[in-house]
């Protein structure tokens, strides 16, 4: 009896196992297809499609105008992920260089404050050297901060005080 029951169910069990989702008509990249005007299976994208994310991705990397909240926000990003490795003031002598790791290029050489700022944006994004790459730590926003700030921190250790009128005053 039982074994009756299953070779009466066996055609509907392979009924059930037919393969038309797995093998769906479809045409393959590029092919000729008589459907469409053109003849082509690969459609040209619509006029002013934009990929999801792209219009704040680009905005986001955009260089911002340099703000005092800029700055701040700069200074703040700086001493969390910079500064335990080029310093508080950006000389390269980090605590984790007192701890025997390279020591990283200080951003006061001639060839760092001559760097634009797009150099040091890069190399929070990419990574340099021993330095890795920041860009899933680091939103691009607080990159472009960054970088802001170290340029504040070049021009301030190699400013004279003729350039700063009011500290030249406290000083008399």
């Amino acid at each position: 009896m039982r074994r009756a029951l299953l070779v009466a169910l066996l055609p509907f069990a392979l009924l059930g196992c037919r393969q038309e989702m797995a093998q769906q008509k479809r045409y393959r990249t590029y092919a000729a297809a008589p459907l469409w005007p053109d003849g082509t299976a690969a459609r040209p994208l619509p006029e002013g499609v934009v990929a999801q994310g792209d219009l704040a991705f680009l905005a986001a990397a955009a260089q911002p105008e340099v703000t005092p909240a800029l700055l701040a926000r700069g200074r703040e990003r700086f001493d969390v992920f910079c500064a335990p490795c080029h310093g508080l003031a950006g000389a390269g002598d980090g605590m984790i260089v007192r701890r025997g790791f390279p020591r990283p290029p200080s951003y006061h050489t001639a060839r760092l404050r001559a760097a634009p700022a797009q150099h040091f944006y890069d190399v929070i994004t990419d990574g340099y050297g021993v330095m890795y790459s920041y860009a899933a730590r680091v939103p691009p926003a607080d990159r472009w901060a960054i970088a802001a700030y170290i340029r504040a921190l070049q021009l301030s250790q190699d400013a004279e005080i003729a350039a700063v009128p009011e500290a030249r005053e406290r000083l008399r």
